[in-house]
């Protein structure tokens, strides 16, 4: 990725309303450039898609927490993975090394909430177990990426 590209990039991971005039007036460069740049990003799915994001809370997601799943065997990840996209509740999901096949990152409403998710989970073919941590309070949350270092 140019110089440009990253600056680009991490402008909009700021604030992604920002104008394509104000992009360019924080990049020193002109708005054609900008413009042909955000569209060879968005079209090489670097910019995959422009969000808000919102205070969970505030919207009456209390209870965020992650789960730890694990399959029996490898046959059923399709299944599970397909499943866990029509979940709203169910924000990321990881495959990931350790004691568990993947990892989950939910938000629900309260623990009456979480607790239907996880039997819904645990019936899902294929499912031997799950484990779950409440998150008590969270410091920092980003989607962020570090495209420019801070030296």
């Amino acid at each position: 990725m140019k110089d440009l590209d990253r600056q680009i990039c991490m402008h909009l991971q700021e604030n992604a309303r920002l104008s394509l005039s104000e992009i360019a007036e924080l990049v020193g460069s002109s708005v054609p450039t900008v413009s042909e740049h955000v569209k060879r990003l968005e079209s090489d799915g670097i910019i995959r898609e422009y969000t808000t994001h919102l205070d969970s809370a505030a919207c009456g997601f209390d209870v965020t927490a992650f789960i730890f799943v694990d399959c029996e065997s490898s046959v059923h990840y399709d299944s599970f993975r397909r499943q866990c996209r029509l979940r709203k509740e169910i924000l990321e999901c990881h495959a990931v090394t350790g004691t568990a096949s993947h990892l989950l990152k939910v938000r629900v409403r309260n623990t009456a909430a979480l607790e239907s998710l996880l039997s819904t989970i645990q019936q899902w073919k294929g499912i031997s177990k799950t484990q779950t941590n409440v998150v008590l309070s969270s410091h920092k949350e980003t989607t962020a990426l570090p495209l420019i270092s801070d030296r």
